[in-house]
């Protein structure tokens, strides 16, 4: 039984074997028949099923290659005659047919190799010889060319054979031979008009025009329309001098190729040697329309645009040309006499001009430059016509590059040993110019922005007493220069320019914003950007009788030539603790100032806040050293020495600047823990303190100007008895407020019970004074 099946199974096999390869040739037969009928696609399709139907059809593979190479598709003709190869090594027809299709594919290392082993198989193969021959020519071998010619006319002596002897006596630089060659072709066969020419062509190239001449008219006797004949029997005529008679030859070839681009630039030619450039421009254009990737037609009418003087015009055909000569042999052989023309038609007289682009120039070419920069980056621009050769700043060779601009520079100039900037610069034709630029030290530090209204902290936060969607701004800026520009949130603010420290105003939008920025930038270009918080904490404060009230602590600590104290430093943090339960609207926390420090800060800058701001009330505390000197009291700027009283704060000069303080501030309090005020400052109370009472709000209706001040007549010391009982009487006070003189009664007492002199307490000396008091109202009023 296994037997029998194994019988089924191969005859089912045998029998499609045969049916594959019946149709195979079915196919074969059908793709000769289009083959036969020039219908070469559908034979490949045909020839195509009958190698996949039997891949070692060997004829199939030669027949498809046969139908390629009538398309053109050499590549697949050659690998179809390879192919055949492999199933007859000893062919030399097919080693011969696939170098000669890979030679029409321009691979002639390959080709070479095929038609070498042709030759190897079939010795006295002519046709072989022939095409390698060819081959050795385009591989620039033109002695096994020679050979191979030579072996050819051995074999058969016709008009092929030496014509391709010729190509080569031509590629050896052998003329006579060559012409020898060419004669011998024609010999063999007079009716080829190719040969007649190559021969005219040589002959025009060794100057025997007279021979040449012949045997061009050989070739147009042969075929009178022949292009490449007329082409060359016009320049044979030129080169004879014979001018009109080529431009005759050329004008009757124009109409019948009306499309030749050559016709017209030969013409065009005759036209220049002629003197006619306006002739040969017209031709030349011509030829450009027909022919417009021809670099040498524009090289040729870019010269005739000069004979006429259009040097414009030359100078764009020029740079036509250089622009090909990236992809274009004869436009880079062309480029460097397009160059040379170039250069003389753009000759010019013009200096260059040296523009600098950073830093600034200003008047007199004058330049600033911070004064502790020591290095500098500069760059510019050098406006000319012409390309720039050298460029030296300092006397240092700086590199340019071409911009729209024109031609730009940076290099880094080093400051230490020159107070100017110079800059040579010559271009390439010579002219030159040499710019001096003087510099001017500036200073390097930023402007300082002090707010006036609202009131700005020195952390930066501005106190709003509305919540109105717009506020007033008023400051000013302090800077050693002229400002540029003053910015509040993108508006520009109002100021005089022309002012040192300048005051400025702004109307701003603060609808739904917790901060605003302001920018300051002086003409030096130094910055500050100051980002402000906005509190509207002291809207909360509206119902205070005593109005707006401010607290102003003035902290002296690090002193020169007195000894330092930490005693300020805590009482006056103690003293912000206390007040922080009352109504203060803004805080002014001053440190370590010197004598100028607190006569600028009293006499203007405290003044102006307060006019700006309409502030209502004022406390005015002092912590640090003071003395009591002839009747008089000090306070102690950290500059002050110590046997100079000139250099003290007299605090009469407090008063003085108080008294020009607006009138709408109602109510002033001077505190003083450092010595005695002094007579002249202070007016004692004649009856006695009297004591307020909360309920009598028409003491705060009523001005008063009051100071309370230490008895003592030596230098602070850093524990403030003075200090912390004024700080335990506002935190544990259960009224709904505090009036001043309760404060001095208590820390009178406390004071005299731990044995130091009794505080003074009354009212300035010269300031506006009603009978009023000072309430300290607490913000849960």
């Amino acid at each position: 039984m296994k037997r029998l099946v194994i019988i089924l199974i191969l005859l089912p096999v045998i029998s499609s074997a045969t049916v594959l390869a019946q149709s195979a040739k079915q196919c074969y037969k059908a793709g000769d028949e289009f083959y036969k009928s020039m219908n070469f696609d559908e034979a490949i399709e045909q020839y195509k099923r009958a190698i996949e139907l039997d891949p070692d059809f060997e004829k199939a593979y030669i027949r498809r290659a046969m139908s390629y190479s009538k398309i053109g598709d050499h590549a697949s003709a050659a690998a179809d005659y390879d192919r055949a190869i492999v199933f007859n090594e000893k062919d030399a027809d097919l080693f011969y047919f696939s170098g000669y299709e890979w030679h029409l594919q321009g691979k002639n290392n390959i080709a070479l190799s095929k038609l070498s082993r042709a030759i190897d198989i079939k010795a006295k193969f002519l046709e072989a010889y022939q095409v390698r021959s060819v081959v050795n020519i385009e591989l620039e071998k033109y002695d096994q060319a020679l050979e191979d010619c030579k072996k050819c006319l051995k074999l058969k002596e016709d008009e092929k054979g030496y014509y391709n002897l010729a190509q080569v006596y031509e590629k050896l630089e052998m003329y006579n031979e060559a012409e020898q060659a060419y004669l011998k072709s024609i010999e063999k066969n007079k009716r080829v008009a190719g040969t007649h020419y190559s021969l005219a062509l040589l002959q025009y190239k060794r100057l025997k025009y007279g021979a040449a001449n012949n045997s061009i008219n050989q070739v147009l006797n042969l075929e009178p329309k022949n292009l490449d004949g007329i082409l060359l029997q016009s320049q044979i005529l030129a080169a004879q001098g014979n001018f009109p008679k080529a431009i005759e030859v050329l004008s009757m070839a124009s109409i019948d190729y009306p499309d030749e681009a050559l016709i017209f630039l030969y013409r065009g030619d005759i036209n220049a040697l002629m003197n006619q450039a306006s002739y040969a421009i017209i031709d030349y254009s011509r030829a450009i329309e027909l022919n417009p990737d021809n670099a040498e037609i524009y090289y040729k009418r870019a010269g005739a645009y000069e004979a006429i003087r259009d040097y414009k015009k030359a100078l764009v055909d020029y740079e036509t040309l250089l622009a090909m000569s990236k992809y274009d042999g004869t436009a880079q052989r062309l480029h460097e006499l397009a160059t040379l023309r170039m250069f003389e038609l753009n000759r010019e007289e013009h200096k260059p001009r040296v523009v600098l682009k950073d830093p600034v120039v200003k008047s007199g070419n004058m330049i600033d430059i911070p004064r502790e920069i020591t290095v500098i980056n500069l760059t510019g621009i050098v406006e000319d016509e012409s390309a720039i050769s050298t460029l030296q700043v300092n006397g240092f060779t700086v590199p340019v590059e071409k911009t729209e601009e024109g031609y730009q520079f940076l290099v880094s100039v080093n400051l230490n040993t020159t107070d100017q900037i110079t800059i040579q610069v010559s271009d390439i034709y010579n002219n030159a110019e040499t710019a001096i630029f003087p510099i001017r030290r500036t200073e390097v530090d930023a402007p300082v922005v002090q707010m006036i209204a609202p009131y700005g902290s020195e952390n930066n936060i501005l106190y709003l007493d509305n919540n109105d969607p717009q506020i007033y701004i008023e400051g000013r800026v302090e800077d050693e220069s002229t400002i540029s520009s003053i910015y509040v949130e993108s508006v520009l603010a109002s100021y005089i320019p022309s002012d040192l420290n300048p005051s400025f105003t702004a109307l701003v939008n603060v609808e739904n914003k917790s901060k605003i920025m302001v920018l300051v930038e002086d003409e030096y270009g130094n910055k500050s950007e100051i980002l402000y918080t906005l509190n509207r904490d002291a809207q909360a404060f509206g119902d205070n009788p005593m109005g707006k009230t401010w607290a102003i602590f003035i902290e002296n600590s690090d002193y020169e030539s007195f000894a330092s104290l930490e005693g300020p430093t805590k009482d006056i943090t103690m003293m912000k603790a206390a007040l922080a339960r009352y109504q203060v609207h803004n805080t002014i926390h001053k440190k370590n100032m010197s004598k100028v420090d607190l006569q600028r800060f009293f006499s203007i800058e405290l003044r102006d806040m307060i006019r700006s701001n309409r502030v209502n009330s004022i406390l005015v505390w002092y912590a640090g050293h003071g003395k009591y000197v002839n009747e008089s009291g000090y306070w102690i700027p950290i500059d002050a020495n110590r046997d100079d009283e000139f250099t003290y704060y007299n605090i009469n000069a407090l008063k003085a600047s108080m008294q020009s303080y607006p009138d709408f501030l109602s109510h002033t309090l001077v505190i003083t823990d450092a010595c005695e005020s002094g007579p002249s400052f202070y007016q004692a109370m004649r009856s006695g303190i009297v004591d307020r009472d909360c309920n009598d709000w028409e003491s705060t209706r009523f001005k008063s100007s009051q100071v309370f001040s230490s008895a003592g007549y030596e230098l602070a010391v850093d524990d403030s008895q003075f200090t912390r009982t004024f700080a335990n009487v506002l935190i544990n006070n259960p009224s709904n407020c505090v009036p001043i003189e309760n404060i001095v009664q208590k820390v009178t007492s406390a004071v005299v019970n731990s044995n130091q002199q009794k505080p003074q307490f009354g009212k300035i000396a010269g300031l506006e004074d009603e009978n009023g008091t000072f309430f300290f109202i607490p913000k849960d009023y």
